[in-house]
């Protein structure tokens, strides 16, 4: 007896729709290795008919006052609390997470992010009017850009959702949205409760592979293209959007350099930089994943994070006391894997360096030491549950080996002397910079990063503008 697969269905002008032409791709469940569902493989006619019914629905959309997009964000919050049980039971099956996890860590800050940009709607600043030349009078308009197409990664799927489209609603753009094609399910439950709650046409799902993802980017209708992704993608975005001018948004990959000087109270240090190295299964760009602590203290912290990481626990979404569970896809797996089996002979091994059973794409929680500031898994992204460490000798030393990757997005500074902890803040080369912790985020501040790890910023006001464009509007008084 065989059991039948859901079938996930695009969302466009507010109905679900197949591909146009009936194509799909099988979804994984990464805990079991086993398909569960299909999927779109959507095509140009699908994106077409997304980008017309969101450039259709754009007009009325810009036109509502920031009081009903409020209104209507506060809905889709609302609706999301009540859809709680759905949202989780859908993004667990998408990535294998801990049920428990889901329902702590994500829908609530998800929940809080909607409100924050329902209540931003309404608070857009910009220079007072005035006569800055004598005889005339300016104003700054703030508008919404337009249709934007945005494309999600699959290791936050719901939560990278949310911050994409909650911003770009409470500023009045309309939404083609693409979810990773590993991770659709969450997604087009979420078209399903905006739907009910936003006209037709102003936010729309498109499922599908990379291709999807590129036609919607070179689409001629969007004005903004946003992607959370790696570098790779990110670059090739741009470049596609450049030949028509379009804005874009990137959030793509990190390497967080974890700097710990020797003042740290290591026992709490090793506590909270394990769980933020492993959660999610390292899959997360701002994770604590590189390691720099002092020479004096370097033995005796390796062996406790070691001992932290040997007591971390791996399993099934719906076990006890388990911290992460599968990598997202065999893909995933192979990366990780060819990481560890590609490390160079100084390097070691302290714990894990291996897959977990046999079934799923489980990795146990890694830990590597000895290494130097040239080693790949020092420089390029794991994205799995691997914590590396190295030595240095001095603050100056710290700074060079923090800074000394093409990444740029988060980092941590671990020291009781305030002073230091200032400098290594202003020194370090990255878009968030923690002091004595590591990975909280708040509705109120900005997440982005430089270099490598793109433009842009998520969260905050400053993310709320990114979707917006301003005009100078200039009046004689004569």
């Amino acid at each position: 007896m065989t059991t039948e697969l859901r079938r996930l269905r695009n969302y466009i002008n507010g109905e679900f729709r197949d591909a146009a032409d009936g194509r799909t791709i099988d979804v994984v469940n990464p805990a079991t290795g086993e398909v569960y569902a299909t999927s779109p493989l959507s095509g140009q006619a699908d994106v077409d008919a997304a980008m017309d019914a969101a450039a259709a629905a754009f007009p009325a959309w810009r036109d509502t006052t920031p009081a009903e997009r409020q209104k209507a964000l506060l809905k889709i919050a609302d609706a999301f609390e009540e859809r709680a049980e759905d949202l989780i039971a859908a993004e667990s099956e998408n990535t294998g997470k801990p049920l428990e996890l889901v329902r702590t860590e994500e829908i609530p800050p998800m929940v809080d992010q909607i409100r924050f940009f329902a209540g931003a709607a309404r608070l857009l600043e910009g220079k007072s009017a005035g006569e800055y030349m004598e005889g005339l009078t300016s104003i700054v308009r703030r508008e919404p850009v337009g249709v934007c197409a945005q494309v999600a990664p699959w290791n936050y799927p719901m939560m990278m959702a949310v911050w994409k489209f909650a911003p770009a609603l409470a500023a009045g753009n309309t939404v083609v949205l693409k979810p990773s094609d590993t991770t659709p399910a969450s997604t087009t439950l979420i078209a399903e409760i905006i739907g009910s709650i936003v006209p037709k046409g102003v936010f729309n799902v498109v499922c599908g592979d990379r291709d999807t993802g590129r036609a919607m980017v070179e689409h001629r209708i969007p004005a903004m293209a946003s992607i959370t992704g790696s570098v790779r993608a990110g670059m090739q975005v741009a470049e596609s959007a450049a030949k028509d001018v379009k804005r874009v948004h990137l959030e793509l990959g990190g390497k967080a350099p974890v700097v710990v000087f020797e003042d740290t109270d290591i026992a709490k240090a090793v506590e909270d930089i394990s769980v933020a190295g492993f959660f999610n299964a390292g899959q997360d760009c701002t994770a604590a994943t590189r390691v720099l602590v002092h020479e004096s203290i370097h033995d005796e912290f390796v062996a406790a994070l070691t001992k932290a990481a040997s007591e971390t626990k791996t399993g099934l979404p719906d076990e006890e006391d388990v911290l992460y569970g599968p990598l997202n896809n065999a893909n995933q797996l192979k990366q990780v894997t060819g990481f560890i089996d590609r490390l160079p002979a100084h390097a070691k091994v302290e714990t894990g360096g291996h897959r977990v059973g046999d079934k799923g794409y489980f990795y146990a929680p890694t830990v590597v030491s000895g290494l130097k500031q040239d080693d790949e898994i020092v420089q390029n992204e794991v994205f799995g549950p691997v914590i590396t460490v190295q030595s240095f000798r001095d603050e100056e030393q710290a700074l060079e080996y923090a800074n000394g990757v093409e990444y740029a997005l988060a980092s941590s500074v671990w020291t009781k002397d305030h002073a230091r902890a200032m400098r290594m803040s202003k020194a370090l080369d990255f878009g968030c910079v923690w002091i004595n912790t590591h990975i909280p985020l708040v509705a109120e501040m900005p997440h982005g990063g430089f270099k490598k790890s793109g433009y842009g910023k998520d969260l905050s006001a400053y993310g709320f503008e990114d979707y917006t464009r301003i005009k100078h509007v200039m009046t004689s008084l004569g």
